[in-house]
């Protein structure tokens, strides 16, 4: 999910941005924001050097969200609605798993340091275009999870994990496995194990190897 590969038709993968939800008919007096149609790509975490440079951790798969100028949006703490503010440049910084960006407004240390905890989004209409065989990790989420021999409910995917092969984690159903329900299981989000991905039906089918639906007992 957090790593960005080449095209490979034997391995599923699922890109991350993170949509943020809050509750649908938010009240009037609600001091959450509603952000249901924005992704969040990021967070600034800290200043870098002296000229107002911004170090963000990431909540994307897509290193143009900080490395190609343009419009985000940016979500001050206690602010209920993201504003748009301009991205000048950014890069990547190898093995923190970080990006270091300059914004629009912001040219010294001190006002780097008022940035921080700021999150930056873009609208949920702006996700970029997948190759074939690869996944938003949004749309995954929520999808039901079918045994493809039997056609037996299992359990609902509740989560995305990274690993060498993404790993879906999935809820049991109680019918399913009476003993595990509550529980959550791992299966590798590759094309032999997971064959069938249908985001119109909302279904996932697997032909897990014996054993795997109990690893986790």
């Amino acid at each position: 999910m957090n790593h960005e590969g080449t095209k490979n038709t034997k391995k599923r993968k699922g890109k991350g941005e993170v949509r943020k939800k809050s509750s649908p008919v938010p009240s009037p007096q609600s001091s959450v924001p509603n952000l249901d149609d924005w992704l969040e790509i990021g967070k600034i975490v800290a200043p870098q050097g002296l000229a107002g440079e911004l170090r963000v951790y990431p909540n994307t798969d897509f290193p143009e969200r900080f490395e190609e100028s343009g419009t985000r949006w940016l979500l001050r703490p206690g602010e209920m609605e993201p504003q748009p503010i301009e991205l000048l440049d950014g890069r990547y910084i190898k093995g923190k798993n970080l990006y270091v960006i300059k914004l629009e407004g912001v040219s010294d240390r001190t006002a780097a340091e008022n940035m921080r905890d700021c999150r930056l989004f873009v609208p949920i209409s702006d996700r970029p275009e997948l190759e074939e065989g690869e996944f938003h990790v949004i749309d995954l989420l929520g999808l039901q999870v079918f045994m493809q021999e039997t056609g037996q409910f299992v359990g609902t995917v509740v989560d995305i994990l990274p690993s060498g092969h993404d790993l879906l984690e999935v809820k049991f159903d109680p019918v399913f496995a009476e003993d595990k329900a509550g529980k959550t299981v791992l299966i590798p989000f590759v094309i032999e194990i997971v064959p069938i991905v249908d985001l119109e039906t909302c279904r996932v089918e697997i032909t897990p190897p014996p054993g795997l639906l109990s690893i986790n007992n």
